[in-house]
């Protein structure tokens, strides 16, 4: 189902970059749309990991790099990782005091695990075993692949319209392009990326905290984490793109957004209270 949702998505994208291609530009617009499909679909697939690693500033997580991460932390990857069935993923950490992580890549044997450093200095082992389960039940589950996606295409929509705002329609009146196509783009391509968004299931954050209480043995590490998190995110806010909102364990993004109507994540409450259920 996420491989069928990652393809309309890609097609999406083709399709909004050649009508606000001739919409701004004209013939020459559509052209150049066509061009900037190809390769955001490509790099799409093949560079969404890496884009959104670098959009955080991560640092590689080794035996040689961070090694006192890699030590407290590996042991708890490497044991969930043989229990589900999957390949280890790359750990990360990204220098951000707000407590939170997420997973990316394409495919469980391309996947990336990243945490922030106020996530590993907050939370207990326990705590800290039931966050790496849920990440790593977003790559056994193949959740990685959409959300990836999703993230980037987010971003180049946004993009795209923030551009059609400052140039404009083309003067070249063969062309046909018209800064009313200028200005339909700029409206169209944010809730182009708003739609992408809402395309990423909520109840994908349900099924991983089910599948993390599985594999960890019990709810309670989530369920203490998760409490932690909602918390502390409030206090700390986290400078996330709204484009990779989704990515995290917890909506990083707080008070009176508009992206709080278009929230990819469940409320944490309800979370807790089918974790809870389970563990009852």
């Amino acid at each position: 189902m996420n491989g069928i949702k990652t393809v309309l998505l890609l097609g999406l994208l083709s399709g909004l970059l050649l009508v606000g291609g001739q919409a701004v530009a004209g013939e020459s617009g559509l052209y150049l749309g066509f061009g900037l499909a190809v390769v955001m679909n490509f790099a799409s697939y093949f560079f969404s990991e890496k884009i959104a690693l670098m959009a955080h500033a991560a640092q590689p997580v080794t035996e040689t790099e961070n090694a006192a991460i890699y030590h407290r932390v590996a042991p708890l990857v490497r044991s969930l990782t043989q229990q589900m069935g999957i390949p280890m993923p790359r750990l990360w950490v990204i220098p951000e005091e707000a407590p939170n992580a997420f997973a990316t890549g394409r495919n469980p044997s391309h996947s990336s695990v990243a945490f922030t450093a106020g996530l590993l200095e907050l939370l207990d082992d326990r705590e800290l075993e039931g966050v790496i389960a849920h990440e790593l039940a977003h790559v056994k589950n193949r959740d990685i692949l959409i959300s990836s996606v999703a993230a980037t295409l987010a971003a180049a929509i946004t993009m795209i319209g923030r551009m059609a705002f400052f140039f404009g329609g083309s003067r070249d009146e063969e062309d046909r392009g018209s800064p009313l196509g200028a200005l339909v783009m700029m409206i169209v391509a944010p809730l182009a990326a708003v739609l992408i968004q809402m395309a990423i299931s909520r109840t994908r954050e349900f099924s991983a905290d089910a599948t993390a209480a599985r594999y960890a043995g019990a709810p309670d590490g989530l369920i203490r984490a998760l409490r932690k998190l909602e918390m502390w995110s409030r206090r700390i806010p986290m400078d996330a793109q709204p484009a990779m909102a989704h990515m995290y364990i917890v909506k990083p993004l707080t008070g009176g957004s508009l992206m709080r109507l278009f929230s990819t994540h469940p409320s944490t409450e309800q979370r807790i209270a089918k974790l809870e259920a389970l563990g009852g």
